[in-house]
């Protein structure tokens, strides 16, 4: 019987990269733990301003603006900090450069400002054509998948704004 311990990867080139499923389960997953932070920032937010609704098209624009730039602090922090959130450490995943390290505070900035680019198409659609109610979200969820093709011809899995911040997503396990 053999008490050698199985070798696990140290340098960045030796980790696995995470799958297109696995990274959608997340983001899922992330999306649902994110509704807690939205809902805290826009209560305070309308709390301090005394907002009530309908809202105004001003006030629905700082509320967005707030919310966006919250947002991009939670997932700036967590990923420059610990190259996880709480999503991606319940499934094992961790954000990387390409030292194997997370990622400065501008790249981790850079890819979550890149990273909205998969709602581009759906975006587009509705301020041109939307009205339609399923349609919409049926364009909508058809773009961001055409967006996600290029993770499938890419050895490493990466997504387009992966690419440009120099970062990719690896199996902890």
């Amino acid at each position: 019987m053999s008490t050698a311990r199985a070798e696990t990867p140290t340098t960045a080139s030796e980790r696995r990269p995470a799958g297109l499923l696995i990274r959608l389960a997340a983001m899922t997953y992330e999306g649902v733990l994110l509704f807690g932070v939205v809902f805290v920032v826009a209560y305070a937010v309308l709390a301090l301003a005394r907002w009530t609704y309908p809202l105004e098209s001003f006030q629905r624009a700082v509320l967005q603006t707030i919310l966006f730039f919250s947002l991009g602090l939670y997932f700036t922090y967590q990923w420059s900090k610990t190259g996880q959130t709480l999503a991606m450490k319940s499934w094992h995943l961790r954000l990387i450069d390409k030292s194997g390290r997370p990622p400065r505070r501008a790249a981790a900035a850079l890819r979550y400002v890149l990273a909205w680019h998969l709602f581009l198409p759906g975006a587009i659609w509705i301020v041109f054509f939307g009205g339609r109610g399923g349609v919409d979200a049926a364009v909508s969820t058809l773009g961001a998948a055409v967006l996600l093709v290029p993770a499938l011809f890419d050895a490493d899995g990466r997504l387009l704004h992966d690419r440009f911040s120099s970062t990719r997503i690896v199996r902890e396990r």
